[in-house]
């Protein structure tokens, strides 16, 4: 569920009626909280290769900045949310533990430079860090397996994020006051969230749950 955790936050934002000025930054900031702490899970427990990360990252940080920062049309931030929002719910509905190779073949730095650059920018376009894009691309590719997988796409999200926040910066010089609001909202609602996940529902129906609130999210954002 952690890739699609940046298309949850913005779900919810986007349902609180959040603008589009606070909502990138925000889950920028959300996603470089989260990202740090599962990347340092996965490091010390070894789930994670330099070799495949580093190519994606080369190429994917400096074309997040560059997103984030160019000032685009709201109609393109909103369509990139709502391709964002249906990925992430796609992502759940169809969520399994059976990640098998659908179209297995040789990883090359230069693929991984192609890859990571175009997911950049729409991590950038979006406030999301990339990895509801990598990873399942990683995994059909057969690449890595699923635990190498989660680690690389946190330390990607996490490299994206940074730079799209930076990229934010730049461009407006300052961050909304109502953030620092909004933050700790957010990360209280994951918290419990994943509570109920955890002591009351079973993990699918909360899968399923969250699943829906990304295409209402969508739907809503589509028809605004």
């Amino acid at each position: 569920m952690g890739h699609a955790g940046a298309s949850a936050y913005i779900a919810a934002m986007v349902l609180a009626g959040i603008g589009p000025s606070i909502i990138k930054p925000t889950a920028f900031i959300l996603n470089i909280f989260v990202a740090s702490l599962v990347t340092y899970q996965f490091h010390r427990e070894g789930y994670f290769q330099w070799k495949l990360f580093w190519p994606f990252a080369i190429a994917s940080v400096p074309c997040a900045f560059l997103a984030s920062y160019a000032s685009l049309p709201l109609s393109w931030f909103k369509l990139g949310l709502v391709v964002i929002l249906l990925l992430g719910a796609l992502r759940l509905f169809l969520n399994n533990d059976d990640s098998k190779p659908w179209y297995p073949n040789r990883f090359s730095k230069y693929k991984g430079m192609m890859i990571g650059g175009m997911i950049g920018g729409l991590s950038g376009l979006t406030g999301t860090g990339g990895g509801i894009f990598l990873s399942p691309i990683i995994l059909f590719s057969g690449w890595a397996n699923t635990r190498t997988t989660s680690g690389i796409s946190a330390s990607f999200i996490l490299v994206n994020s940074i730079a799209g926040l930076i990229g934010c910066i730049a461009s407006t010089h300052h961050l909304p006051e109502a953030i620092f609001l909004w933050v700790p909202i957010v990360v209280f609602a994951g918290f419990l969230g994943s509570q109920l996940g955890v002591r009351k529902l079973p993990p699918i129906i909360l899968l399923r749950f969250l699943g829906l609130v990304m295409v209402i999210a969508a739907c809503k954002l589509m028809f605004q």
